[in-house]
């Protein structure tokens, strides 16, 4: 096995048996459930098998076994980093703390409630205050990465800010501020102690702007949070913290036989975050919190570009040769995540690739890749591919996958296919164009993807055309490079209404700030009968070398798309709107990622038609 040095966590459940009584405690239903020493010892060597870089133990109170020594030291035998998720207790000796350290404690995540020893009792139930305070300040600089943790009841709500005062002379670690999961003693004691969303969104965010005020420039402690929605952090967006932005790729309970990957299946993006911009990274709502409250409090947050591609980069070869049996499919499927992983068939091994982007929602990665299809290896070495026939060659899942018992619970190997799936698709569009006669309005023309397809009829007399281009620079350049052509600079939003046998929309749809204001203008604009063709892309994942990956996302380059609308979604868009449908092409796994929509306009008024200007 081949490893690409990804530093990533593996977390283990040894048992949920703990010395603090936590009103909002996730496994209160399981205290008496422990894992045997043996299972744990197993459970250490599969993910040095599975090549991760460190093991996190975790609980319940994982301090508590007695093996704790041992474990460490055999993660640290076998050339992995250790950490804990903990209460700290223990941590309150100082020669357990350096005995540890001994073993390679690299990471502690550790809990503290309150900034007062009454205000912690009353979520902990237990009088270990100070014992809490004496770890942070037996760790406090000894370790790489230490985050205390406070979760957020109506009991601790209003008090944040003294725990921001207790921990803001220790620089060198994380406070972070986590609403209450709706999960064992949250779940059973919802009404009593899982605070009001907005409220505690509104205390934290006071008490991370009272920190960084009160640090100034000196050095001075990070600040995070999580299970808060971006719409009501405002400014903060970019602190959120959970599993996967801490590097942790698996984890296995205490009943469980193998790795699984980590998932946000208890938090819930409602139908009103999907125009969101902030989608991608955002968490939602917790899903207990969703059903009992709703989605009245977010205010999705629109008219910010993002990213419509993002990376998978190699982590590890697996041996296959020629011949044999697939090795993920004996070794066990679930360790990879379906929609952040896939394998790539070579000659004798099969090379994992995985993406850690935070561009786009966990639904998002799986509709591109397990839906769509949507996967491509960049042949090229730019940092961003420009003429994806030649930079781009479309995988596939492998023959074998998809007929495979396992296909349900695992990635899947992908294979790259000959065919040009790009010019194949781009076909019909320059079908259309040549048939077109009269006058043309090209909305958003861009860089003129098809403009040589639309000349020869120009100069012929059959096409009168003029395109729209918001960006000055670019309707020059346009205009000096096709003198038969009209252009206009203007945004979609305000071009001309002058009456328009045809209206194109290619490749600029997602581009579009406000798309419904778009199109009623351009359907305002087509004559009855006239047509509107509608072309674009949807969002796709690009295999890359891990270099060029990191070249490219620290490149100039800045998203330009709006949304990452398929036919459908655009579809949806135009419902209600004077027009019949012509044709649609949808993209699928054995197309490109380019869609299509033809419509005809009708009679009829615009949903909500305003007088012309």
């Amino acid at each position: 096995m081949v490893e690409f040095s990804v530093p990533v966590k593996a977390l283990i459940k040894v048992g949920y048996a703990c010395n603090e009584r936590c009103t909002f405690c996730h496994t209160e239903n399981y205290r008496e459930l422990d894992d045997t020493a043996e299972r744990i010892d197993a459970k250490i060597d599969r993910a040095k098998k599975l090549g991760y870089s460190m093991v996190v133990l975790s609980g319940g109170e994982p301090t508590l076994r007695p093996e704790l020594f041992r474990w460490a030291e055999r993660i640290a035998a076998r050339g992995m980093d250790f950490g804990l998720v903990t209460n700290g207790l223990i941590l309150a000796y100082p020669d357990v703390v350096e005995r540890l350290l001994a073993s390679r404690l690299r990471y502690v995540y550790m809990s503290l409630h309150g900034g007062t020893a009454k205000v912690h009792r009353s979520l902990v139930r237990a009088d270990t205050f100070e014992a809490a305070c004496r770890a942070v300040g037996n760790l406090h600089g000894k370790i790489a990465h230490l985050t205390i943790n406070c979760v957020i009841t109506t009991a601790n709500v209003d008090k944040l800010i003294g725990v921001v005062d207790l921990l803001i002379g220790y620089p060198e670690l994380t406070i972070k501020f986590s609403m209450t999961q709706p999960k064992g003693g949250g779940e059973k004691r919802f009404d009593v102690i899982v605070p009001d969303i907005e409220h505690c969104a509104r205390r934290v965010h006071e008490a991370i702007a009272y920190g960084l005020e009160k640090r100034g420039d000196a050095p001075g402690p990070a600040f995070a949070h999580d299970g808060l929605p971006f719409c009501l952090l405002p400014g903060q967006e970019h602190l959120y913290d959970d599993l996967k932005t801490n590097d942790y790729a698996v984890m296995i309970e205490a009943d469980e036989d193998d790795f699984f990957p980590v998932d946000d299946v208890a938090k819930v993006q409602p139908e009103k975050c999907e125009a969101c911009s902030l989608r991608g990274a955002c968490p939602g709502l917790y899903r207990g919190y969703f059903e009992a409250y709703g989605d009245a409090m977010l205010h999705p947050v629109t008219g910010k570009p993002r990213s419509n591609s993002y990376h998978f980069v190699p982590t590890r070869d697996v041996p296959r040769p020629p011949g044999a049996p697939c090795p993920v499919k004996l070794d066990g499927t679930t360790p990879y995540d379906r929609h952040r992983s896939l394998f790539v068939r070579l000659r004798d091994r099969m090379r994992l690739f995985e993406t850690t982007t935070r561009d786009f929602a966990d639904v998002e990665l799986a509709r591109v890749k397990d839906d769509l299809g949507q996967i491509y290896a960049d042949v090229s070495n730019k940092l961003a591919p420009d003429d994806f026939a030649r930079d781009l060659k479309k995988l596939v899942l492998a023959a074998e996958c998809r007929t495979c018992e396992a296909r349900p619970a695992c990635t899947g190997c992908w294979t790259p296919v000959a065919d040009d799936v790009f010019t194949r698709d781009d076909r019909a569009v320059h079908d259309v164009l040549r048939g077109l006669e009269g006058r043309v309005l090209d909305v958003g023309c861009g860089e003129g993807p098809y403009l040589d397809t639309l000349a020869e009829a120009a100069r012929a007399g059959r096409v009168r055309y003029t395109g729209i281009e918001p960006d000055a620079g670019r309707a020059r350049v346009l205009a000096s490079r096709h003198p038969w052509a009209s252009f206009e600079v203007a945004r979609a939003e305000d071009a001309p209404l002058s009456p328009v046998d045809h209206v194109l929309v290619l490749r600029s749809y997602n581009h579009l700030a406000d798309p419904e204001a778009a199109i009623d203008r351009a359907i305002a604009a087509l004559v009855p009968g006239g047509t509107l063709t509608i072309v674009d892309n949807v969002a796709f994942g690009l295999v890359r070398s891990r270099e060029l990956a990191a070249r490219a996302e620290r490149g100039p380059g800045e998203f330009e798309h709006y949304r990452n609308d398929d036919a459908e979604a655009a579809a949806r868009r135009l419902a209600g709107r004077p027009v019949r449908l012509l044709e649609r092409r949808d993209v699928g796994p054995a197309t490109s990622n380019q869609w299509m929509l033809r419509y005809e306009r009708t009679d009829g008024p615009l949903p909500d038609a305003r007088p012309s200007p």
